[in-house]
């Protein structure tokens, strides 16, 4: 019986993906920061932000849809305020530098905001804060995504799933990073169960009329589910707000499609608030006292706990993707070698 899935190493996985992107047209500085991106959402448990994305960014930057040799362009519309315009390439390039120079920002001024414009996918939030609270600061970071959830009481999706991430580091480990969509799922999950015919449980997603469903086309069709009823799509809300209306980009119903080649570059928005604690060791242990107190409650568990697990088990055991993935990364990748 032929294997469904193989096993890779974080190198080699990242090597692959970085050929794939490079021989398919991205400048190798843009291939390789892509690469590190999807790998290190596939080495969090975030499969919806890995290897299932290649085919669909390789598709766009074949039609247009993301500019793969866009650079980048910083500038600083305030003491410590800084905006990115990713020029309708890939989000991963314009967070490299935007975080870079908020977090130097940061440091500098006691706290940096960083907005980015005409953007795209950013993948699993986590990895971008996880870099800011290793650098000694508190990070939160919104993003928006095309229109997949309506409002509350409707049917007709309006906003994103738009994610919120947080990060704040820790005396001794990694740093505490909580990573959330506002919908009950991450829509990366739905996608990821189309493209591997599997079913979706009942509570992710309502089809065309509203109606719950477990088939992952009538869920992309349709609306999904937010968390917390009517205050996770007021989340959806402040998200807009802050990801789209502060740094200019696209709201979510006026952007096309993360998953399709079709349509015009997205133009989406992210936004990333960068904080230095005034006492970095008062605040550490203050901190530290109260996940400690959690952590001792019987049946809590800290948030990301999962994530660190399936960090832990990649670096040591490696990467278990589909095999459909690997070999269509191999076929892309072929030119290069």
């Amino acid at each position: 019986m032929t294997a469904t899935t193989e096993t890779l190493s974080l190198t080699e996985a990242t090597d692959l993906l970085h050929r794939a992107f490079a021989a398919n047209g991205a400048p190798d500085p843009v291939a390789l920061s892509v690469a590190r991106a999807l790998v290190a959402a596939e080495a969090e448990g975030q499969v919806g932000h890995g290897f299932s994305r290649l085919s669909d960014y390789v598709a766009q930057m074949q039609a247009g849809k993301v500019r793969a040799d866009a650079t980048p362009d910083l500038t600083r519309t305030g003491t410590a305020a800084l905006h990115v315009d990713a020029g309708f390439g890939f989000a991963y390039p314009a967070l490299d530098l935007g975080i870079e120079a908020g977090i130097a920002a940061a440091r500098d001024y006691g706290t940096a905001s960083v907005a980015i414009s005409r953007s795209h996918h950013c993948g699993a939030l986590s990895v971008q804060v996880d870099r800011i609270a290793r650098a000694g600061l508190v990070g939160l970071m919104v993003a928006n995504t095309p229109s997949a959830m309506a409002p509350w009481g409707a049917k007709t999706p309006l906003f994103g799933t738009n994610p919120i991430a947080f990060a704040a580091p820790r005396p001794d480990g990694p740093p505490l990073v909580i990573d959330l969509s506002l919908s009950n799922v991450a829509r990366g999950k739905v996608m990821n169960a189309k493209k591997t015919g599997q079913p979706i449980p009942e509570g992710w997603a309502l089809d065309r009329d509203g109606n719950p469903t477990t088939d992952p086309d009538a869920a992309l069709a349709g609306s999904m589910v937010p968390i917390g009823g009517a205050k996770g799509t007021a989340l959806a809300l402040m998200v807009e707000v802050l990801a789209a209306g502060l740094t200019g980009a696209r709201f979510s119903s006026e952007m096309s499609s993360f998953l399709s080649a079709d349509g015009p570059p997205p133009g989406a928005g992210q936004f990333l608030l960068l904080l230095r604690p005034g006492d970095p060791v008062g605040f550490a242990a203050r901190i530290e006292a109260l996940l400690s107190q959690i952590a001792a409650m019987e049946g809590a568990r800290l948030p990301g706990q999962r994530r660190l697990a399936a960090l832990a088990k990649a670096q040591s055991g490696g990467l278990t993707i589909p095999r459909a993935y690997v070999d269509a990364a191999r076929d892309m990748a072929a030119a290069t070698s």
